[in-house]
């Protein structure tokens, strides 16, 4: 099934999509929970890319705007209101940052969550079957180790991508008051 949507959406060539869903197959069900948070994860990071790169420019035109066409820039009452509009960017800024934040920390954990449920099949396995056979438990020692390893590959990518987004938000913002602030 999972083949069969890849191929359907085009995303990947299909030695791609054979090797992904081998790989999924192997980690077992907590990989595919961990798949699922990435996807949710790297959909917030797009969403917050385009939402810096291309609405949050016209944010910044539109308050430049509205400051400029107060005659009031010096008093308290003006001042009170351009920071409740910096408070508002700002806000708009960081929207999904800390659903971002989240999901990375729990990487780490479903990755974990998969070693254990991992070894809990390898111990099943030695129990059942006896220990002197390591092709019956080659399968769920891969089963606790591929989500450990992609849990901590996804962690990685988004602590990284993270950084990198709130960097760009705490830039703007300060832009943003700069240029409020030397207008007029």
């Amino acid at each position: 099934m999972e083949q069969v949507l890849l191929n359907t959406l085009g995303l990947i060539s299909e030695d791609w999509a054979s090797t992904l869903v081998s790989f999924m197959h192997q980690g077992g069900p907590i990989l595919r929970w961990l798949a699922a948070a990435v996807v949710v994860c790297w959909l917030l990071i797009i969403e917050r890319v385009l939402y810096i790169t291309i609405e949050f420019p016209k944010v910044k035109a539109q308050l430049g705007a509205q400051w400029q066409a107060r005659v009031d820039h010096h008093s308290w009452y003006a001042h009170q209101i351009r920071q409740g509009w910096l408070a508002q960017a700002d806000t708009q800024l960081h929207k999904n940052l800390s659903m971002i934040k989240v999901l990375v920390a729990i990487f780490p954990m479903l990755g974990l969550l998969g070693t254990v449920t991992g070894m809990i099949t390898v111990f099943d396995v030695m129990a059942t079957q006896g220990s002197s056979n390591p092709k019956l438990m080659a399968s769920g020692i891969s089963l606790a180790t591929l989500p450990t390893m992609a849990g901590m590959v996804a962690a990685l990518a988004g602590m990284f991508i993270h950084a990198r987004l709130s960097k760009m938000c705490e830039r703007k913002a300060i832009q943003l008051e700069q240029s409020l602030r030397s207008q007029k």
